[in-house]
C-alpha cells in the first residue's frame, strides 16, 4: 500500500515532548510492520504551525497531492495532527475519504 504520512508540532513545549522525528519515526516503524510503501516525497511535515490553522504548508501539500491520488493511506500520530480544531479535523478527514484514501491514525 502507498502511504504518506504527516507529522506537526507548534510549540516549543511540543517540539520538546513529541519532536517531529519521534511522530515520523512511530509512523515509519508502523508501516515497515504493515509492509508497506513510502516515498519520500509522501513525508508532510509542520513545524512551528498551529493546529488551530488549516492552512500549513506542509497539510496542503498533502491535501494537493491527496487530490493526485499519489498514495491510497495516510498515517499520523493522532488525530489532532491534522487540526486541533474537531471540524476542522472532520473536513480534512471527509476530504481524504471523498479521495478514496484510507486514514489510519497510529499511536
Amino acid at each position: 500500500m502507498r502511504t504518506a504520512i504527516y507529522a506537526r508540532v507548534s510549540t516549543p513545549g511540543q517540539a520538546q515532548a513529541q519532536t517531529i522525528e519521534q511522530q515520523l519515526s512511530r509512523l515509519r516503524t508502523r508501516i515497515k510492520k504493515k509492509h508497506w510503501s513510502l516515498d519520500p516525497e509522501h513525508v508532510f511535515v509542520d513545524n512551528g504551525h498551529s493546529g488551530a490553522k488549516l492552512s500549513r504548508p506542509g497539510l496542503d501539500s498533502l491535501r494537493d497531492r491527496a487530490a493526485l491520488a499519489e498514495f491510497d493511506v495516510v498515517l499520523v500520530t493522532e488525530p489532532d495532527r491534522l487540526a486541533r480544531n474537531y471540524v476542522h479535523q472532520m473536513l480534512v478527514l471527509e476530504e481524504l475519504d471523498k479521495k478514496g484514501l484510507l486514514y489510519r491514525s497510529e499511536t
